[in-house]
């Protein structure tokens, strides 16, 4: 990509993952560190990283290319606050389901206003959910009134978060 197009993208390359092959592709150190620069800072331009990792600058692209094509990164985000973002309600909620309605009730799920992560799970239930509300008013409307009346939901349980710390990359 020329360098006027990077400087349009931020210094990112783009971030429109293409299908990825079925079989993983097996990741290099290089490749980790990569992965690890781009975790602390998904900002990094290519330049930094290049330099950071010891390679040029068009190594350094096609790698992350290579892993945006191969679905190992699927997109670039934001960390956000959600206390600061006027989300001050944070919980976990357990869902029993009806056998075989993953699907059905997945989608029904990411609908949910403050919804940001499902997980189908083993064990004492079937799914787990993140969800950020502005208050606990707003909590208890989004279990009571619209997570229980998903008709495969048979049982919730609400788990509040007092307190959050999200964990980046290990450091080499």
């Amino acid at each position: 990509m020329p360098d006027e197009q990077m400087a349009q993208n931020g210094g990112q390359p783009p971030a429109a993952p293409a299908a990825p092959s079925t079989a993983a592709r097996p990741l290099d150190t290089i490749d980790r560190s990569i992965l690890r620069m781009l975790q602390n800072d998904g900002r990094a331009s290519i330049r930094s990283v290049a330099e950071r990792v010891h390679v040029s600058r068009a190594n350094a692209y096609a790698r992350i290319n290579r892993l945006i094509d191969d679905g190992v990164i699927r997109g670039f985000s934001a960390l956000v606050d959600q206390e600061r973002a006027g989300q001050g309600a944070s919980a976990y909620i357990t869902l029993k389901i009806v056998q075989n309605s993953w699907r059905t009730v997945r989608k029904q799920l990411t609908a949910l206003p403050g919804a940001t992560h499902i997980a189908l799970v083993s064990g004492d239930f079937d799914v787990l959910l993140l969800v950020h509300t502005k208050d606990n008013r707003e909590l208890r409307e989004l279990v009571l009134t619209r997570i229980q009346s998903i008709p495969e939901v048979l049982s919730t349980r609400t788990l509040l978060v007092f307190e959050e710390t999200d964990l980046g990359p290990e450091e080499e």
